[in-house]
């Protein structure tokens, strides 16, 4: 048995990040028992998702990279995708340079990924152009997310906001409530739906049946998140029942 060390940079308001990774890499575990997962986390200060805070959590990304570092991850995962996806097009690219830049530092050689990051290549995976999206943020942080998506290539057929302001009330977003959200969409040309474009609104357990339901590819900033890690890691992309993107058919692009 191999064990592999995950780190990620979590928000301190944050409950999910730390719940739907290890669920969906211990459900792997029942098929692929020769792999094993344990992980490390550091976090960043931040209650309400507003752009000040927001700004406020990334001026720690440094910090917590450097307490990750001591714990020698073999893979960094940062979670906050608004956080990134707020400060303008591609900046999850510049994010993640600074994280490696700080783990690199201090001798680690960890890939670092970030859910932004991993939503566009998760994307890209499933060769979808057009996609509907559902986010617990206001309007305002919505337009934000769309248009990174767009900047990017990817055409936002239709979003959704549940505008829920504060953090700890979207972890307490019950995702069974996902199950109906997503006929509120219009999907009219969509070729995938982003369940959940937020790490911490909970979304696990409503995947594998909105895909069903739909008909369509069903992703999140979790299971995109996990495809990413599983990439890097160079392990096949395989997790029981979180949707066609970790069904083991689509490696992430290799420019991701």
């Amino acid at each position: 048995m191999t064990t592999h060390h995950i780190g990620m940079i979590v928000p301190s308001s944050n409950l999910t990040m730390e719940t739907e990774l290890p669920r969906m890499l211990r459900s792997r575990e029942s098929v692929r028992p020769d792999d094993h997962f344990v992980f490390h986390s550091s976090r960043t200060r931040m209650r309400r998702v507003t752009p000040e805070q927001l700004r406020d959590m990334n001026a720690q990304t440094e910090r917590a990279a450097l307490e990750l570092a001591d714990a020698r991850p073999d893979v960094v995962a940062s979670a906050c995708l608004v956080a990134i996806m707020a400060q303008g097009p591609g900046h999850h690219c510049a994010a993640e340079a600074e994280i490696t830049a700080a783990l690199r530092g201090q001798g680690s050689e960890a890939p670092v990924v970030s859910s932004a990051g991993a939503l566009l290549s998760g994307i890209a995976a499933l060769g979808a152009r057009r996609v509907a999206v559902v986010t617990p943020y206001m309007k305002d942080l919505t337009a934000m997310v769309t248009g990174y998506l767009e900047d990017a290539g990817t055409e936002v057929v239709d979003a959704l906001s549940l505008e829920v302001p504060d953090n700890l009330a979207v972890a307490r977003l019950d995702p069974d409530a996902l199950r109906e959200h997503w006929r509120r969409l219009d999907l009219t040309g969509a070729d995938a739906i982003v369940l959940s474009a937020c790490v911490q609104m909970p979304s696990l357990s409503a995947i594998q049946y909105v895909e069903d339901a739909s008909g369509l590819p069903v992703l999140s900033a979790a299971t995109a998140t996990v495809h990413r890690v599983l990439t890097e890691l160079g392990l096949p992309t395989v997790v029981p029942d979180a949707g066609r993107l970790l069904s083991g058919a689509y490696p992430a692009p290799a420019a991701a």
